[in-house]
């Protein structure tokens, strides 16, 4: 479990967008702690204003053995000639702890997701440049969601990076992976153990996504009725895609991907206050979640 192109990422690592809100000495500080007690991957979105290369570069940096995955940088961010460029350096300077996640992102109008996509994979592919080569490969998934895309992430990358679904989804996305493509799926948890506080707070951690066309349709296709997904989303819904309670329930749960079929979990700690840290959580998620001798 947890391997993609060889790379051990470990069943579960951390997914997290605190980082876009804490300063450069924080992020070290707290990238460190936890390679310390033995997490081995750590995701990074790109969306709040920190750009994603230089963002991973600079998680590398500061780490030894540490896996830096983009949970994604959007493929409009960049030229594909930059992203090339930028992830070659990160595969010579960082050999084989670099995965460069790549997703549509915002939706832009007029502009389907699968013709951008494929028009900037056949780019990345194409390019040569005069930049040393690394001794290891760069390493790429894909943002997918529907089968379409999970079928070229599939084709063109080593597999799929899944966001907000729920576990019927990961199940189905195996079986359009096959055994042998990656499926990373973030999922986000939350240490609550009231139903009525917790299902607010998971409700406003929702609520963005559920203002845009392009989640809506991907809800729907995980089965839920449009009622589900007015005011606020459904109990189903919110308990769906949000785990919450205490740290046994929290594991339990998370678990239940990896049955379905992910090989890994990115685990997206929500409820903190920009600017504060979950590292608290963290601790509590790796004594049950990592292996015993990983963080000893």
């Amino acid at each position: 479990m947890g391997s993609i192109d060889g790379l051990d990422l470990g069943t579960f690592g951390v997914w997290t967008f605190d980082f876009e809100y804490q300063p450069a000495a924080r992020l070290r500080a707290s990238i460190q702690e936890l390679e310390e007690r033995g997490w081995r991957a750590f995701w990074i979105p790109e969306l709040l204003g920190r750009e994603a290369l230089t963002h991973a570069g600079y998680l590398l940096s500061c780490t030894e053995r540490m896996h830096v995955i983009n949970g994604i940088a959007q493929i409009w961010s960049r030229e594909a000639r930059w992203t090339y460029g930028a992830a070659l350096l990160l595969a010579d300077a960082y050999p084989n702890r670099h995965v460069l996640g790549l997703g549509f992102g915002d939706a832009r109008p007029g502009t389907k997701p699968m013709a951008a996509m494929i028009e900037y994979l056949d780019e990345l592919d194409a390019l040569k440049t005069p930049n040393p080569t690394p001794k290891a490969p760069m390493h790429r998934l894909l943002a997918a969601y529907g089968p379409k895309m999970l079928e070229l992430a599939r084709d063109r990358a080593a597999g799929a990076h899944v966001y907000h679904v729920n576990v019927g989804h990961t199940a189905q996305a195996r079986e359009i992976l096959g055994p042998d493509a990656f499926l990373g799926v973030e999922h986000a948890v939350l240490f609550e153990s009231d139903p009525g506080k917790a299902r607010a707070i998971a409700r406003e951690h929702l609520h963005p996504y559920l203002n845009t066309r392009y989640n809506i349709a991907k809800f729907r296709r995980l089965g839920y009725a449009e009622e589900e997904l007015t005011d606020g989303g459904s109990d189903r819904f919110v308990d769906d895609l949000v785990f919450w309670g205490d740290l046994d329930t929290i594991a339990e749960k998370l678990h239940t991907h990896v049955e379905a079929g992910a090989d890994h979990v990115g685990v997206q700690v929500i409820g903190i206050e920009p600017g504060r840290s979950a590292m608290p959580y963290w601790r509590l998620l790796g004594d049950a979640l990592l292996p015993r001798s990983a963080g000893a």
